[in-house]
């Protein structure tokens, strides 16, 4: 029974976050989805702004997106491989974060290559990249939290 509670507790909400980014990744007009939400509320917030400059910031917006969602990958396979307890007196482990950072990129290069068979989407190695500087990212905010929490 504990190691079906482990899955679901560790495990699972790490499969259903690479299911969440697989089906962005599907969607062939995701970019039309975000442009259809920022670029009129940018319109709205400033009407003289050059449409140049709307799609640079949705595309800004887009890769945020990315290095987000990415960031949040990297934590929830850090936590599965961790088993984290309240007030856990383990030193933070290199190793674990590393393991958490290469399974990321490895989704996200795996991901990508999904990306080629969507009509209207492409792989890109520039996407792979900021996923995994997303996780890295990520991993170090924790880090960082850690030492903070070490000190107060």
């Amino acid at each position: 029974m504990q190691k079906i509670r482990n899955f679901v507790w560790y495990w699972l909400p790490v499969i259903l976050w690479m299911f969440l980014i697989f089906g962005f990744s599907s969607d062939s007009a995701s970019v039309l989805h975000s442009s259809r939400i920022l670029e009129p509320v940018l319109r709205f917030l400033f009407p003289g702004m050059a449409p140049e400059t709307r799609n640079e910031i949705v595309f800004l917006a887009r890769k945020c997106a990315h290095l987000t969602e990415y960031a949040v990958l990297a934590l929830l396979v850090w936590r599965a491989r961790r088993k984290p307890v309240r007030r856990d007196p383990r030193p933070w482990s290199g190793r674990e974060a590393l393991v958490a950072l290469l399974v990321t990129g490895f989704y996200a290069a795996t991901d990508e290559y999904h990306q080629t068979f969507v009509p209207g989407r492409e792989g890109c190695v520039r996407d792979v990249i900021i996923d995994t500087c997303g996780a890295a990212a990520g991993l170090f905010l924790l880090w960082l939290l850690g030492r903070w929490r070490k000190h107060w």
